[in-house]
Protein backbone atom coordinates (compact mmCIF):
# COMPACT_ATOMS: atom_id res chain seq x y z
CA UNK A 1 0.00 0.00 0.00
CA UNK A 2 1.55 3.14 -0.97
CA UNK A 3 2.18 5.73 2.23
CA UNK A 4 1.02 9.24 2.15
CA UNK A 5 3.24 11.95 1.23
CA UNK A 6 3.71 14.61 3.82
CA UNK A 7 0.39 17.50 3.95
CA UNK A 8 3.22 20.67 3.99
CA UNK A 9 5.13 18.56 1.37
CA UNK A 10 1.65 18.11 -0.90
CA UNK A 11 1.18 21.91 -0.83
CA UNK A 12 5.00 22.98 -0.76
CA UNK A 13 5.26 24.92 2.24
CA UNK A 14 7.29 24.64 5.41
CA UNK A 15 6.04 23.64 9.03
CA UNK A 16 6.32 27.29 9.93
CA UNK A 17 4.07 28.29 7.15
CA UNK A 18 1.19 31.12 7.96
CA UNK A 19 -2.04 30.11 6.88
CA UNK A 20 -2.13 32.67 4.59
CA UNK A 21 0.84 31.32 2.99
CA UNK A 22 -0.41 27.40 2.71
CA UNK A 23 -4.11 29.43 0.88
CA UNK A 24 -2.00 31.43 -1.66
CA UNK A 25 -0.07 27.76 -2.47
CA UNK A 26 -3.12 25.76 -2.38
CA UNK A 27 -4.99 28.19 -4.96
CA UNK A 28 -1.35 28.00 -6.88
CA UNK A 29 -1.84 24.36 -6.73
CA UNK A 30 -5.07 23.74 -7.07
CA UNK A 31 -5.53 25.73 -10.64
CA UNK A 32 -2.34 23.67 -12.11
CA UNK A 33 -3.65 20.73 -10.90
CA UNK A 34 -7.44 20.52 -11.50
CA UNK A 35 -9.06 17.68 -13.59
CA UNK A 36 -10.68 20.75 -16.33
CA UNK A 37 -7.30 21.98 -16.95
CA UNK A 38 -5.36 18.84 -17.40
CA UNK A 39 -7.68 16.39 -19.06
CA UNK A 40 -5.14 14.09 -20.73
CA UNK A 41 -3.00 13.93 -17.65
CA UNK A 42 -5.01 10.22 -15.60
CA UNK A 43 -3.45 11.25 -12.32
CA UNK A 44 -4.69 15.15 -12.81
CA UNK A 45 -7.87 14.24 -10.15
CA UNK A 46 -5.92 12.21 -7.84
CA UNK A 47 -3.59 14.97 -7.31
CA UNK A 48 -6.61 17.47 -7.24
CA UNK A 49 -7.93 15.16 -3.91
CA UNK A 50 -4.49 15.03 -1.89
CA UNK A 51 -4.27 18.95 -2.39
CA UNK A 52 -7.98 19.45 -1.41
CA UNK A 53 -7.00 16.97 1.69
CA UNK A 54 -4.15 18.71 2.68
CA UNK A 55 -5.29 22.12 2.46
CA UNK A 56 -8.39 20.61 4.45
CA UNK A 57 -5.89 19.97 7.44
CA UNK A 58 -3.41 22.18 7.37
CA UNK A 59 -5.95 25.05 6.59
CA UNK A 60 -7.78 23.82 10.24
CA UNK A 61 -5.85 25.11 13.62
CA UNK A 62 -7.25 22.06 15.61
CA UNK A 63 -6.25 19.51 12.79
CA UNK A 64 -3.05 20.88 12.10
CA UNK A 65 -2.32 20.74 15.69
CA UNK A 66 -2.97 17.12 15.60
CA UNK A 67 -1.28 16.62 12.68
CA UNK A 68 2.11 18.13 13.30
CA UNK A 69 1.80 16.18 17.02
CA UNK A 70 0.55 12.33 15.31
CA UNK A 71 0.98 12.97 11.47
CA UNK A 72 -1.25 10.75 9.22
CA UNK A 73 -2.05 8.26 12.97
CA UNK A 74 -4.28 11.24 14.05
CA UNK A 75 -7.19 11.04 11.30
CA UNK A 76 -6.47 7.08 11.16
CA UNK A 77 -9.14 5.72 13.49
CA UNK A 78 -11.19 3.40 11.75
CA UNK A 79 -9.47 3.75 8.41
CA UNK A 80 -10.95 6.70 7.18
CA UNK A 81 -9.57 10.31 6.69
CA UNK A 82 -9.76 13.26 9.01
CA UNK A 83 -13.33 14.07 10.18
CA UNK A 84 -15.22 16.59 8.12
CA UNK A 85 -12.90 16.65 4.93
CA UNK A 86 -14.54 18.55 2.20
CA UNK A 87 -15.18 17.45 -1.54
CA UNK A 88 -12.05 18.77 -2.99
CA UNK A 89 -14.24 20.73 -5.40
CA UNK A 90 -16.13 22.44 -2.51
CA UNK A 91 -12.78 23.64 -0.90
CA UNK A 92 -11.44 24.80 -4.02
CA UNK A 93 -14.77 27.00 -4.68
CA UNK A 94 -14.68 28.07 -1.22
CA UNK A 95 -11.02 29.36 -1.38
CA UNK A 96 -11.77 30.88 -4.68
CA UNK A 97 -14.65 32.57 -4.19
CA UNK A 98 -16.49 30.67 -7.02
CA UNK A 99 -19.97 29.07 -7.14
CA UNK A 100 -23.06 28.36 -9.04
CA UNK A 101 -23.11 32.00 -10.73
CA UNK A 102 -19.28 33.15 -11.83
CA UNK A 103 -16.16 33.71 -9.82
CA UNK A 104 -12.40 32.42 -10.02
CA UNK A 105 -13.85 29.23 -10.73
CA UNK A 106 -16.48 29.89 -13.79
CA UNK A 107 -13.37 32.29 -14.81
CA UNK A 108 -10.42 29.37 -15.26
CA UNK A 109 -12.86 26.39 -16.86
CA UNK A 110 -15.75 28.19 -17.98
CA UNK A 111 -18.47 26.11 -16.44
CA UNK A 112 -19.37 26.93 -12.78
CA UNK A 113 -21.21 25.01 -10.04
CA UNK A 114 -24.30 23.33 -10.10
CA UNK A 115 -27.54 25.07 -10.21
CA UNK A 116 -30.24 23.74 -7.50
CA UNK A 117 -32.47 22.13 -10.13
CA UNK A 118 -29.48 20.40 -11.72
CA UNK A 119 -28.48 22.92 -14.61
CA UNK A 120 -24.21 23.84 -15.29
CA UNK A 121 -23.01 26.04 -17.46
CA UNK A 122 -20.84 24.55 -20.64
CA UNK A 123 -17.48 25.31 -21.28
CA UNK A 124 -15.38 27.39 -22.94
CA UNK A 125 -14.03 25.81 -26.33
CA UNK A 126 -10.60 27.23 -27.97
CA UNK A 127 -10.36 26.97 -32.15
CA UNK A 128 -6.90 27.60 -33.78
CA UNK A 129 -7.77 29.24 -37.08
CA UNK A 130 -5.42 29.54 -39.45
CA UNK A 131 -5.70 33.02 -42.02
CA UNK A 132 -3.04 34.31 -44.76
CA UNK A 133 -2.18 38.15 -44.22
CA UNK A 134 -4.10 39.29 -46.89
CA UNK A 135 -7.14 38.37 -44.75
CA UNK A 136 -5.93 39.82 -41.83
CA UNK A 137 -4.94 43.07 -43.56
CA UNK A 138 -8.64 43.17 -45.41
CA UNK A 139 -10.31 41.01 -42.92
CA UNK A 140 -12.48 37.88 -44.07
CA UNK A 141 -15.68 35.88 -42.64
CA UNK A 142 -15.05 32.30 -42.17
CA UNK A 143 -17.01 29.02 -41.10
CA UNK A 144 -15.62 26.76 -39.23
CA UNK A 145 -16.41 23.05 -38.16
CA UNK A 146 -16.34 22.20 -34.24
CA UNK A 147 -16.61 19.00 -32.66
CA UNK A 148 -18.53 19.90 -29.50
CA UNK A 149 -21.58 18.80 -27.16
CA UNK A 150 -24.40 20.55 -28.19
CA UNK A 151 -28.21 20.34 -26.63
CA UNK A 152 -29.99 16.84 -27.23
CA UNK A 153 -32.86 17.22 -29.47
CA UNK A 154 -34.61 14.68 -28.01
CA UNK A 155 -34.93 16.52 -24.32
CA UNK A 156 -34.09 19.86 -25.55
CA UNK A 157 -31.31 20.15 -22.82
CA UNK A 158 -33.57 18.89 -19.79
CA UNK A 159 -31.90 15.06 -19.50
CA UNK A 160 -35.15 13.75 -18.99
CA UNK A 161 -37.19 11.41 -21.24
CA UNK A 162 -40.40 12.52 -22.43
CA UNK A 163 -43.31 12.92 -19.78
CA UNK A 164 -40.65 12.57 -16.97
CA UNK A 165 -40.06 14.33 -14.36
CA UNK A 166 -37.22 15.07 -11.68
CA UNK A 167 -37.82 13.06 -8.15
CA UNK A 168 -36.20 13.00 -4.82
CA UNK A 169 -32.98 11.02 -4.46
CA UNK A 170 -34.11 7.98 -2.39
CA UNK A 171 -30.15 7.98 -1.09
CA UNK A 172 -30.04 11.42 0.47
CA UNK A 173 -33.59 11.89 0.90
CA UNK A 174 -33.32 15.13 -0.94
CA UNK A 175 -30.29 16.50 1.43
CA UNK A 176 -27.93 15.81 -1.17
CA UNK A 177 -25.47 14.86 1.38
CA UNK A 178 -24.67 11.28 3.24
CA UNK A 179 -23.44 10.95 6.81
CA UNK A 180 -20.96 8.20 7.72
CA UNK A 181 -19.27 6.87 10.64
CA UNK A 182 -15.41 6.68 10.70
CA UNK A 183 -14.29 5.73 14.24
CA UNK A 184 -14.88 8.71 16.15
CA UNK A 185 -15.31 11.30 13.14
CA UNK A 186 -18.93 11.75 11.43
CA UNK A 187 -17.72 12.25 7.45
CA UNK A 188 -20.03 14.20 5.38
CA UNK A 189 -19.92 13.71 1.36
CA UNK A 190 -21.72 14.52 -2.05
CA UNK A 191 -24.23 12.06 -2.52
CA UNK A 192 -23.34 9.39 -4.84
CA UNK A 193 -26.50 9.24 -6.56
CA UNK A 194 -27.47 13.16 -7.18
CA UNK A 195 -23.95 14.49 -7.19
CA UNK A 196 -25.41 16.53 -4.36
CA UNK A 197 -29.05 18.01 -6.43
CA UNK A 198 -30.77 16.12 -3.86
CA UNK A 199 -32.91 14.80 -6.78
CA UNK A 200 -32.52 12.59 -9.79
CA UNK A 201 -34.23 11.94 -13.25
CA UNK A 202 -37.18 9.37 -12.88
CA UNK A 203 -36.25 8.49 -16.33
CA UNK A 204 -33.26 9.41 -18.21
CA UNK A 205 -33.51 10.57 -21.97
CA UNK A 206 -32.00 7.20 -23.66
CA UNK A 207 -30.49 9.62 -26.39
CA UNK A 208 -28.26 11.84 -23.78
CA UNK A 209 -28.42 9.66 -20.31
CA UNK A 210 -29.67 12.30 -18.52
CA UNK A 211 -27.06 15.00 -19.28
CA UNK A 212 -28.72 16.80 -21.80
CA UNK A 213 -26.46 17.39 -24.38
CA UNK A 214 -24.89 15.09 -27.09
CA UNK A 215 -21.29 15.52 -29.29
CA UNK A 216 -22.63 17.05 -32.42
CA UNK A 217 -20.29 19.24 -35.49
CA UNK A 218 -21.35 22.13 -35.65
CA UNK A 219 -20.55 24.68 -38.72
CA UNK A 220 -19.83 28.47 -36.84
CA UNK A 221 -19.32 31.92 -39.01
CA UNK A 222 -17.12 34.00 -37.61
CA UNK A 223 -16.17 37.03 -38.56
CA UNK A 224 -12.10 38.24 -38.72
CA UNK A 225 -11.78 42.41 -38.35
CA UNK A 226 -9.35 44.14 -40.83
CA UNK A 227 -5.74 44.59 -38.88
CA UNK A 228 -6.01 41.48 -36.77
CA UNK A 229 -2.59 40.72 -35.07
CA UNK A 230 -0.97 37.10 -34.89
CA UNK A 231 -2.00 35.53 -31.53
CA UNK A 232 -5.28 37.55 -31.28
CA UNK A 233 -7.86 36.26 -29.78
CA UNK A 234 -11.92 36.52 -31.01
CA UNK A 235 -15.27 35.82 -28.93
CA UNK A 236 -17.97 33.79 -30.29
CA UNK A 237 -20.60 34.08 -27.06
CA UNK A 238 -22.91 31.02 -26.69
CA UNK A 239 -21.29 28.81 -29.33
CA UNK A 240 -19.18 26.84 -26.48
CA UNK A 241 -20.51 23.33 -24.99
CA UNK A 242 -23.88 23.13 -24.37
CA UNK A 243 -24.74 23.34 -20.19
CA UNK A 244 -25.49 20.31 -17.90
CA UNK A 245 -29.50 19.67 -18.07
CA UNK A 246 -30.20 22.94 -19.98
CA UNK A 247 -27.46 25.19 -18.67
CA UNK A 248 -26.25 27.95 -20.68
CA UNK A 249 -23.94 28.16 -23.51
CA UNK A 250 -20.39 28.63 -23.06
CA UNK A 251 -18.71 30.71 -25.31
CA UNK A 252 -15.90 29.60 -28.15
CA UNK A 253 -12.76 31.88 -28.54
CA UNK A 254 -11.03 31.59 -31.59
CA UNK A 255 -7.01 32.23 -31.77
CA UNK A 256 -5.97 33.38 -34.69
CA UNK A 257 -2.53 32.04 -36.62
CA UNK A 258 -1.68 34.30 -39.31
CA UNK A 259 0.74 32.03 -41.90
CA UNK A 260 4.17 33.36 -43.17
CA UNK A 261 3.80 35.27 -46.33
CA UNK A 262 6.53 34.85 -49.18
CA UNK A 263 7.31 38.20 -49.94
CA UNK A 264 5.44 40.85 -46.83
CA UNK A 265 6.87 40.92 -42.95
CA UNK A 266 4.81 42.54 -40.51
CA UNK A 267 5.70 44.26 -37.84
CA UNK A 268 2.62 45.95 -36.26
CA UNK A 269 1.11 48.08 -38.95
CA UNK A 270 3.69 48.05 -41.19
CA UNK A 271 4.83 45.98 -44.33
CA UNK A 272 8.63 45.21 -45.38
CA UNK A 273 9.49 43.33 -48.15
CA UNK A 274 12.89 43.36 -50.65
CA UNK A 275 13.23 44.27 -54.30
CA UNK A 276 16.01 43.49 -57.02
CA UNK A 277 17.09 45.94 -59.08
CA UNK A 278 19.52 45.99 -62.25
CA UNK A 279 22.98 47.08 -61.38
CA UNK A 280 22.19 49.78 -64.01
CA UNK A 281 18.79 51.55 -62.79
CA UNK A 282 20.43 51.77 -59.42
CA UNK A 283 23.28 54.02 -61.10
CA UNK A 284 20.99 55.82 -63.81
CA UNK A 285 17.83 55.90 -61.81
CA UNK A 286 14.07 54.79 -63.65
CA UNK A 287 11.04 53.21 -62.30
CA UNK A 288 10.70 49.36 -60.58
CA UNK A 289 7.67 47.76 -59.81
CA UNK A 290 6.62 47.06 -56.21
CA UNK A 291 4.69 44.42 -55.05
CA UNK A 292 1.30 45.06 -52.33
CA UNK A 293 -1.00 43.14 -51.30
CA UNK A 294 -3.44 45.49 -53.65
CA UNK A 295 -1.25 44.49 -56.51
CA UNK A 296 1.80 45.98 -58.56
CA UNK A 297 2.87 49.90 -57.79
CA UNK A 298 5.85 52.09 -59.16
CA UNK A 299 8.49 53.00 -57.07
CA UNK A 300 10.89 55.82 -58.56
CA UNK A 301 14.61 54.58 -58.10
CA UNK A 302 16.99 57.58 -57.81
CA UNK A 303 19.85 57.60 -59.37
CA UNK A 304 22.71 56.46 -57.54
CA UNK A 305 20.69 53.95 -55.32
CA UNK A 306 22.74 52.09 -53.06
CA UNK A 307 22.47 48.21 -52.24
CA UNK A 308 20.13 48.04 -48.99
CA UNK A 309 18.36 51.50 -49.16
CA UNK A 310 14.45 51.56 -48.34
CA UNK A 311 11.75 53.59 -49.79
CA UNK A 312 8.42 54.13 -47.93
CA UNK A 313 5.22 53.67 -50.02
CA UNK A 314 2.31 56.10 -47.68
CA UNK A 315 -0.57 53.85 -46.68
CA UNK A 316 -0.15 50.70 -48.22
CA UNK A 317 0.66 48.57 -45.19
CA UNK A 318 -2.08 46.84 -43.03
CA UNK A 319 -5.22 48.70 -41.89
CA UNK A 320 -4.84 49.69 -37.89
CA UNK A 321 -7.68 47.06 -36.22
CA UNK A 322 -10.75 48.97 -35.46
CA UNK A 323 -9.49 51.87 -36.87
CA UNK A 324 -9.11 53.81 -40.85
CA UNK A 325 -5.68 54.38 -41.01
CA UNK A 326 -2.86 52.01 -42.42
CA UNK A 327 0.89 51.48 -42.03
CA UNK A 328 3.37 52.16 -44.72
CA UNK A 329 5.17 49.66 -47.15
CA UNK A 330 8.55 49.79 -46.97
CA UNK A 331 10.75 48.52 -49.85
CA UNK A 332 14.62 47.90 -49.58
CA UNK A 333 15.99 47.26 -52.57
CA UNK A 334 18.84 44.84 -53.36
CA UNK A 335 21.33 45.79 -56.52
CA UNK A 336 21.85 42.49 -58.18
CA UNK A 337 25.33 41.44 -59.57
CA UNK A 338 25.41 39.68 -62.74
CA UNK A 339 26.73 36.39 -62.49
CA UNK A 340 27.74 35.79 -65.89
CA UNK A 341 29.23 38.07 -68.47
CA UNK A 342 29.98 37.58 -72.25
CA UNK A 343 33.36 39.16 -73.82
CA UNK A 344 31.61 42.58 -74.99
CA UNK A 345 30.24 42.98 -71.61
CA UNK A 346 33.17 42.31 -69.79
CA UNK A 347 34.89 44.50 -72.02
CA UNK A 348 32.28 47.80 -71.43
CA UNK A 349 32.60 47.17 -67.61
CA UNK A 350 36.11 47.32 -67.71
CA UNK A 351 36.25 50.50 -69.14
CA UNK A 352 33.45 51.77 -67.32
CA UNK A 353 36.01 50.63 -64.27
CA UNK A 354 38.84 52.82 -65.36
CA UNK A 355 36.00 56.05 -66.23
CA UNK A 356 35.01 55.50 -62.67
CA UNK A 357 38.26 55.66 -60.96
CA UNK A 358 38.26 56.21 -57.42
CA UNK A 359 36.21 59.70 -57.20
CA UNK A 360 33.19 57.83 -58.17
CA UNK A 361 33.72 55.61 -54.91
CA UNK A 362 32.96 57.77 -51.67
CA UNK A 363 31.88 54.74 -49.36
CA UNK A 364 34.73 52.64 -50.62
CA UNK A 365 36.99 55.21 -50.01
CA UNK A 366 35.74 56.10 -46.88
CA UNK A 367 35.90 52.83 -45.58
CA UNK A 368 39.51 52.46 -46.89
CA UNK A 369 40.63 55.86 -44.67
CA UNK A 370 39.08 54.77 -41.65
CA UNK A 371 40.50 50.66 -42.02
CA UNK A 372 44.28 52.23 -43.42
CA UNK A 373 45.86 51.52 -39.71
CA UNK A 374 44.90 47.70 -39.98
CA UNK A 375 46.39 47.15 -43.91
CA UNK A 376 50.14 48.41 -42.00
Amino acid sequence: MTSKRDYYEVLNVGRSASGEEIKRSYRKLAVKFHPDKNPDDPHAEEKFKELGEAYDVLSDGEKRAAYDRFGHAAFAQGGGRAGGFHDPFDIFREVFGGGGGGGIFETFFGGGGAQPDGSQRGSDLRYDMQITLEEAAFGVEKEIEVRKLDACEICHGSGAAPGSRAVTCPTCRGRGQVVSSRGFFQVSQTCPNCHGLGEVIERPCERCHGEGRVEKTSRIKIKVPAGISHGSRLRSGGNGEAGVRGGGQGDLYIVVHIKEHPIFQREEDNLFCEVPISFATAALGGEVPVPTLEGKASLKVPAGTQSGQSFRLRSKGVVQVNGRERGDLYARLLVEVPTHLNSEQRQKLEEFAELCGEDNSPLGKSFFERAKEFFR
